[in-house]
């Protein structure tokens, strides 16, 4: 058998999966070294990305804070001026209260005045003596006006309302039963408050029936 010959049957008994490529590289080997390779340049890229969520996600947390934190300074300063408001707002009112006390303190004290001269006046003129004193009624009337006040003084007749009357006592009387006889002393409001109940007698109707009797027959 020459050379050629022997050769030929050598490369003929050897399988193909069991020889080598023409430039004599194994094949497998050089897919499992390129995916080594992408896998160890897709790692930086991953871990790169990583880095940066967080770096975000932080940058959002601190931002998140600062707010909050400025949120509640303003609100801290916002509740600060409310009290101020407060105190402010009470203090006035005291002073507008003390003001109109004053003011009529004031004017009352005028009153008293006017009233204490008719009585150290030396006179036997009684007639001039009444024209002094009414003359201070009236200006006592005036303050009491200014001030929204008003007498309360029912005639006789009216019916007894117990939010501004005061019944004392029943007595006989012309009126219809139940109603006002007469007025003891006079009540006083101010505005739609009131500040003294008017106390007054009542009616138990019987001169009325009796009246009516009397006329039947």
């Amino acid at each position: 058998m020459s050379e050629d010959e022997g050769t030929n049957a050598s490369a003929q008994g050897v399988p193909s999966e069991d020889r080598p490529d023409d430039d004599g590289v194994d094949t497998d080997a050089g897919d499992e070294s390129d995916v080594e390779t992408a896998e160890s340049e897709a790692e930086p890229e991953s871990t790169d990305a990583e880095a940066e969520t967080v770096e975000q996600l932080r940058a959002e947390l601190e931002e998140a804070e600062a707010e909050i934190a400025d949120l509640e300074s303003r609100l801290k300063r916002k509740q600060a001026d409310f009290q101020n408001y407060k105190k402010r707002a009470k203090k006035r009112q005291e002073q507008m209260k003390d003001r109109a006390t004053e003011d009529l303190v004031e004017r009352l004290v005028g009153v008293r005045d006017n009233l204490k001269r008719a009585l150290e006046e030396d006179s036997d003129d009684v007639e001039s003596l009444r024209e002094g004193v009414e003359m201070t009624m009236r200006e006592f009337d005036r303050v009491l006006a200014d001030e929204d006040v008003s007498e309360i003084d029912p005639e006789p007749g009216t019916e007894t309302d117990p939010q501004r009357h005061e019944v004392m006592m029943q007595v006989d009387s012309d009126q219809p039963e139940g109603t006002v006889a007469d007025v003891y002393t006079p009540g006083y409001e101010m505005g739609e408050k009131v500040i003294q109940n008017a106390q007054v007698t009542v009616s138990n109707g019987e001169l009325e029936d009796g009246e009516d009797g009397d006329a039947a027959e």
